[in-house]
């Protein structure tokens, strides 16, 4: 037709529909309305969508629900297309490990990385059973980069050295810690009672020996096995060996059923959760703040010594870089750890020492509320030992813990502090091992040995299986649902007291950084910037006050 140009390619590609991507958030929205009785052309128009596209989902709704069941928090905003369950709970609980990893300071690589995710794959799917669709995953590199892409992981070495401030400059060359530390502690005049160490570690609070028929039995039982509950505990004193701090407890509920009428600050742990089980950072930062310091103030007051402490701590990600500047009192320094060698105070026999007292605590727990020679009553027993009785037995294995062995275990990085003693009088693990294995005997546990004991003890501290991350992940997951379900959603509102506290603490933030930035423009900014983001918040408050005024 004449006076029509010719349409070019170019002009064909930019005329065509550009894909949009859509979301599992949008997928999830529609089928909500949908539910709820809405047309389709109803739904295409509100959500910008065409009504193709909303038919499609409509009739992909199973595997759009599978998939946001199965869908971590990060990838439930960047879904664009469905990928199968498999794939992502694989994912899933591959981050769970590799988070795992990290904060125990385990070397990772690509390739580590790679095997962990093949067996992960390989151990879902044989768990599908011959009625799954067959699925070919070879962990290749471009997953791996688009796997991290997903889920903002890090870049990976061959080894996983956080980035922390070394001990200090005189550390440099061949210098020893230990001659690092003590011109650190003449520097400061600390004395033994001023310095202190913790370390953290894992406890399966409910694990019996393998050849226990309780285990035996456990094995054979459908569902979670309570075997694999974990908690994490930090544990800690000082060098003198004279004050142990009060364990604090870091669990996957933060109101397990068994809890239900305990007051939390009356019990001897302090406790905490996070639906991991794990010490985060900003529990590490609470438990600095609020507890270290003020316990060390306390301790120092009653015993006439200055008020001031070097906490010495492990190179690991859980631990903020800017403790320091949280105490004018508290210094703290960082361990330049060897895997090979390791040399932090609390590894060198306080943590085996606990957790083989907490066993022989339990056995005791165990025969001394049931017959032993009766194996209905020590199953029915061990069916009702719950985390309260274990938050008991933690506080008791911890008191037994003796002076000497705190200030024993500085020997490697501090001897001048270890006093002259006899070591004969120390209680050993191998000891608290016969001890327990008596103590099974009597219950009826006669074919255990001294070797299942210590295989028990040595397990809390294992690398997580491909079995365990899937049996927590369910376990936590049930949980998760079934306080969702308890808790109605009008009660889960923002009350004025809390409003109130956040706000103090913005307030408190930002005058922090009033009064020590040099930079005018750089600290109104932010401040505008601040007071502009909570501004819902202050209205929000507001509106709470006039309604609780109109209402009295």
């Amino acid at each position: 037709m004449p006076g029509k140009r010719p349409l070019s390619v170019t002009s064909i590609r930019r005329a065509k529909r550009e894909r949009k991507a859509i979301t599992l958030d949008v997928k999830l929205e529609v089928l909500r309305r949908f539910e709820e009785g809405e047309k389709l052309s109803q739904i295409a128009k509100a959500l910008g969508l065409a009504i193709s596209t909303v038919a499609t989902i409509r009739d992909n709704k199973e595997k759009i629900k599978a998939s946001s069941e199965a869908a971590s928090p990060l990838r439930v905003t960047q879904l664009t297309r469905h990928r199968s369950v498999v794939m992502e709970n694989m994912e899933r609980l591959l981050s769970l490990w590799i988070e795992d990893q990290s904060r125990r300071n385990e070397p990772m690589s690509t390739m580590i990385i790679q095997e962990k995710a093949k067996s992960l794959f390989d151990a879902l799917q044989r768990d599908q059973g011959e009625s799954s669709q067959v699925e070919t995953f070879s962990a290749s590199r471009g997953w791996f980069v688009r796997f991290k892409e997903r889920h903002a992981l890090p870049s990976f070495k061959v080894s996983n050295e956080a980035a922390r401030p070394s001990p200090s400059p005189s550390a440099a060359g061949e210098l020893k810690y230990s001659e690092v530390l003590k011109s650190i502690i003449q520097k400061g005049g600390y004395t033994p009672h001023h310095v202190f160490n913790i370390g953290e570690t894992g406890l399966y609070w409910k694990r019996m020996p393998e050849k226990t028929f309780i285990s035996m039995e456990e094995k054979a039982a459908p569902g979670f096995r309570s075997a694999k509950d974990r908690l994490m505990l930090l544990l800690g004193g000082n060098a003198a060996g004279d004050f142990k701090l009060k364990p604090l407890l870091v669990y996957h509920s933060e109101n397990p059923k068994a809890m239900k009428g305990y007051s939390k600050p009356n019990l001897p742990v302090i406790w905490r959760s996070n639906k991991k089980a794990w010490v985060t950072r900003s529990i590490f930062h609470e438990w600095f703040t609020y507890f270290f310091c003020p316990a060390v103030e306390k301790y120092c007051a009653q015993n006439n010594l200055a008020n001031k402490a070097l906490l010495i701590l492990e190179n690991a990600p859980c631990h903020p870089v800017n403790l320091s500047d949280l105490s004018d009192n508290v210094r703290v320094e960082y361990l330049i750890e060897n895997k090979a060698d390791p040399i932090q105070p609390m590894g060198q026999g306080v943590i085996s020492t606990f957790k083989a007292h907490y066993l022989r605590k339990t056995f005791q727990h165990l025969i001394g509320g049931a017959d032993g020679e009766d194996k209905g009553t020590v199953r029915e027993f061990w069916r009702n030992y719950n985390i309260m009785n274990a938050v008991d037995n933690i506080a008791e294995a911890w008191d037994e813990l003796e002076p000497s062995l705190m200030n024993s275990v500085w020997k490697k990085i501090w001897p001048e502090c270890v006093h002259a003693r006899d070591d004969s009088q120390i209680e050993t693990v191998t000891q608290i091992q016969q001890d327990v294995v008596a103590l099974a005997n009597d219950i009826g546990f006669g074919e255990l040995v001294e070797a299942d004991v210590g295989q028990l003890l040595q397990s809390h501290d294992e690398d997580l299986s491909n079995e365990e991350l899937r049996q927590l992940e369910q376990e936590r997951a049930a949980e998760e649902k079934e306080e969702n379900e308890d808790t109605p959603p009008i009660l889960r509102q923002l009350t004025t007291k809390e409003l109130s506290e956040a706000f103090f603490h913005f307030e408190a933030g930002m005058q922090i950084l009033a009064n020590n930035d040099p930079n005018s423009e750089r600290k109104f900014k932010v401040s505008r910037g601040v007071n502009d983001t909570i501004s819902c918040y202050r209205e929000l408050y507001n509106e709470k006050k006039r309604r609780s005024k109109q209402l009295s």
